[in-house]
């Protein structure tokens, strides 16, 4: 209780008042509440940089779950009993962020169904490659956690064929057989390669005899949900607009309407439209929109500078950051280019990885690049440098790292924020931000050379990516709210982002699994809004910096949640649009 007591009033600060006897009641809650949370999921654990539960596999067969579902029920009772008006104001916004995520878990198993209705979720439970990516323990622990995860991996896949609905969407078998034959080649390929400095020999033999026995069972798996699920499987997979809205109102506490949204959604992308073929316009008046911007995809690293060029170029955006102050950078301490490891080169461009809120063994972090494979032909290579183009790769690095995800990161764990809020984050909050700055640091000028036409190449780029992202909020809806197919879907970003039918396709199938996705543009529209009205409570002493600054330190709360920590105005609260 001690601890508790401390942790409320290191939230709180020196000068507010001390915890009430709710906020201690709610505090006890909370700390069993996340005890339970990460016994049921210990690779989410792991994410987040918790190792006590190293070593763990989930419990997915039918009476774990039925456990999982009462104690979630019974956690939503004790919370919604607490007499809010007692609590204090920072504690009522971590009552609500743990509402939050709360909910989001019986989203996953009462409106999604995530364990009867998507067969990915038994593979993905898995997250070895995360005992590897960083040097939180010595290989040979973690090589140890790795064995004992493989071992449980049969009472997962056998709760899997147990679990799973006899009739299952079409798309979402295909991209489960894909996930799981995907994970199968990691631990056969990768996974040796990936410990080669393991010094041990007793305990790679180990490893090499558990490890075999784990991708049979993924390759079972994967032939029985072709021939037991996949010949039964139909085009059914969406959510239906009522689950649908429950969604966005339950996890991210956005109360307009899937109709109203989508209404909103169409009239931004017209308008991103008009803003992609100006732009291209500027550039070359001669040419379609979508010419002009294959052009400038040609202007590219080659295979041999494509990190050194975007690790330099990572700098000037990051330096451009502190020049226009952006907002504060609460350490010097860069993450670092470099290649994305083989073993995750098969469904990954760039990404960042930063270290979970909660890591202490291990807190590098790495922007990582998937470079060009040896093996490809000329015209292969060439093809996908052209997504690296200097513009594009520069915008995705604004994205992942400055002032986009590993800026956020570096904020959230020098913030005061409790357990609770750097435990639990919006999806609409997190992708929101990092897509709202790829605009934001644009509209501020970047990259600042005062080179019209570079700039308006820039601008193509960045266009284009929010045309991709307006698109995903559009065939969301329309998938899980409107029938929409998997065929009409992939013409729609065909026609409405210029994509080939091929990524196209990709985009389209996996907004039936992850309806989510709506919430890069969702967020980003939401963030735009909220600073409007900052701004215009702030009057003169607003600043982009000050705002950034005061939305980073409070965690990434679902952002209505957010309006009523910085809105002083009640009426504005719901108005997150």
């Amino acid at each position: 209780m001690l601890h508790a007591l401390c942790l409320v009033m290191a939230l709180m600060g020196a000068d507010t008042p001390a915890p009430t006897p709710a906020d201690r009641a709610f505090q006890t809650i909370a700390d069993e509440f996340l005890a339970g949370h990460f016994a049921f999921r210990p690779h989410t654990a792991l994410e987040l940089g918790l190792h006590e539960y190293d070593g763990k596999l989930a419990d997915y067969s039918q009476d774990s779950l039925d456990r999982e579902r009462r104690r979630l029920a019974d956690f939503e009772k004790r919370l919604m009993a607490i007499p809010t008006d007692e609590l204090s104001r920072s504690v009522q916004v971590d009552r609500q962020v743990l509402l939050a995520g709360l909910r989001k878990a019986v989203f996953e198993f009462d409106t999604h169904d995530i364990y009867h209705r998507l067969p990915s979720t038994y593979p993905q439970a898995v997250q070895i490659d995360n005992y590897l990516m960083r040097d939180f323990a010595p290989l040979a622990d973690r090589v140890r956690s790795i064995i004992a995860v493989e071992k449980q991996m049969p009472r997962l896949l056998a709760a899997a064929r147990t679990n799973l609905q006899p009739i299952l969407g079409r798309p979402i078998v295909e991209t489960s057989i894909k996930v799981t034959n995907g994970a199968a080649n990691f631990l056969q390929d990768d996974l040796p390669k990936a410990i080669a400095e393991l010094k041990d020999d007793a305990l790679r033999a180990e490893l090499n005899e558990v490890n075999k026995i784990a991708v049979r069972e993924l390759r079972d798996y994967a032939k029985w949900l072709e021939t037991e699920r996949l010949p039964k499987a139909d085009h059914r997979f969406g959510l239906g607009k009522e689950k649908y809205a429950k969604m966005l109102s339950e996890l991210e506490l956005v109360t307009q309407s899937p109709d109203a949204i989508l209404e909103f959604g169409m009239k931004e992308l017209r308008r991103e439209q008009a803003v992609f073929a100006e732009t291209a316009k500027q550039i070359n008046p001669t040419k379609p929109p979508i010419e002009v911007f294959k052009a400038i995809q040609e202007d590219h690293p080659t295979a041999e500078s494509l990190i050194p060029d975007t690790a330099r170029n990572l700098e000037a955006i990051r330096q451009f950051v502190v020049d226009h102050k952006i907002a504060s950078m609460p350490s010097d301490v860069r993450c670092k280019v470099a290649e994305t490891p083989p073993f995750r080169r098969a469904t990954s461009f760039a990404s960042m990885d930063s270290p979970g809120p909660f890591e202490k063994g291990s807190t590098e972090a790495f922007y990582y690049v998937t470079p060009v494979e040896p093996t490809w032909t000329a015209t292969a290579k060439n093809e996908w440098l052209t997504a690296f183009n200097f513009y594009t790769t520069d915008v995705v690095s604004i994205h992942e790292a400055y002032p986009g995800h590993y800026m956020q990161h570096l904020h959230l764990n020098a913030s005061s924020a409790s357990k609770i809020r750097k435990a639990f984050y919006s999806y609409a909050f997190v992708e929101g931000w990092a897509h709202y700055t790829e605009q934001m640091l644009l509209d501020e000028g970047f990259p600042g050379t005062g080179d019209r036409l570079r700039t308006a190449k820039y601008r193509l780029a960045q266009s284009d990516e929010a045309l991709l992202r307006l698109c995903r909020l559009c065939v969301s809806i329309k998938m899980h709210c409107d029938d929409m197919t998997v065929d009409e879907a992939t013409k729609f970003f065909q026609d409405n982002c210029y994509y080939q039918e091929q990524p196209a396709r990709q985009e389209a199938v996996r907004g039936t699994h992850d309806p989510g996705y709506l919430h890069y543009t969702l967020g980003k529209l939401m963030i735009l809004k909220l600073r409007r009205d900052w701004q215009q409570q702030e009057g003169t002493a607003y600043s982009l910096q000050r705002f950034h600054d005061e939305m980073l330190r409070h965690g990434a709360p679902p952002l209505p949640l957010l309006r009523q920590i910085l809105l002083k105005d009640s009426k504005l609260w719901s108005q997150a649009l």
